[in-house]
């Protein structure tokens, strides 16, 4: 399911595009993770479930530059358009290498009182298998090609710094999304790769919203960057639980593979 290399450069350049912009405005709707609070602005919903992500921002001191710099552009946005992004914690950051499971696949598997205890021990014996296959070579590094727009959704797009580290990335997720006992437990792949990190859900979208207005700011936003390269260095991946999309979080003994 995942692009060869060249392929997922020349996917994800176009979504970064001015005209791609302008026909992606035209689809955006309300996020429904996030609903109306009673005393203003929107909360999260419940949307629990289990992911594979690099650290959070909060414990990724090789990276806070970067996420200091995603903080900046988050504000630009909300400043600009006040109200139709519920932005994501900056503190919660982060880089997704392998969505698990979530949402009502993730109740119904929890039906099953050992199934979390026994999702976690299956991550780490992948993880152990798979280190040496794709820990321990050159520094895996991301570069911000620019922001992009989902229909729910604003994030940045990253893509790997060469083809030996995306290789090494796809066949981490491989390990994963083609391992006999996660499959058994109800584990698939739905996504292929896209690594982003999102800036936040969207929520009131008016019915004269000014959609091309938003367009050409997020294309004026991704000047900021051409003299101002960022780079994330994704060092480990971690299991993590969410019980929205604000937080993740982990216990000390849960699977950790460094890269």
């Amino acid at each position: 399911m995942d692009d060869n290399y060249q392929t997922y450069l020349n996917r994800l350049a176009r979504m970064t595009l001015p005209e791609t912009y302008k026909s992606q405005v035209q689809h955006i709707q309300e996020s429904p993770k996030f609903v109306p609070a009673v005393e203003g602005g929107r909360k999260p919903v419940a949307f629990p479930g289990y992911t594979v992500i690099t650290p959070p921002t909060e414990e990724d001191e090789a990276n806070k530059s970067f996420y200091t710099n995603l903080q900046h552009c988050q504000e630009q946005i909300l400043q600009q358009f006040p109200g139709l992004m519920v932005p994501v914690p900056p503190a919660s950051f982060h880089l997704t290498l392998a969505d698990l499971i979530w949402a009502n696949a993730f109740l119904h598997a929890t039906e099953n009182p050992e199934f979390e205890e026994k999702l976690r021990a299956q991550i780490g014996h992948i993880f152990q298998q798979t280190q040496p296959l794709v820990g321990g070579g050159q520094q895996i590094k991301f570069q911000l090609l620019g922001l992009m727009i989902m229909p729910r959704a604003i994030a940045v797009s990253l893509v790997p710094k060469d083809e030996s580290t995306y290789d090494r990335i796809v066949k981490f997720r491989r390990a994963i999304y083609q391992n006999g006992d996660l499959i058994g437990l109800g584990i698939e792949q739905q996504y292929g790769l896209t690594a982003h990190v999102t800036l936040g859900y969207f929520g009131d979208v008016p019915p004269d919203f000014n959609r091309d207005r938003l367009g050409n700011t997020l294309s004026d936003l991704n000047l900021q960057w051409l003299d101002n390269p960022q780079e994330l260095i994704v060092k480990r991946a971690e299991l993590r639980k969410f019980d929205d999309m604000t937080r993740y979080y982990r216990d000390d003994d849960w699977p950790v593979l460094e890269f």
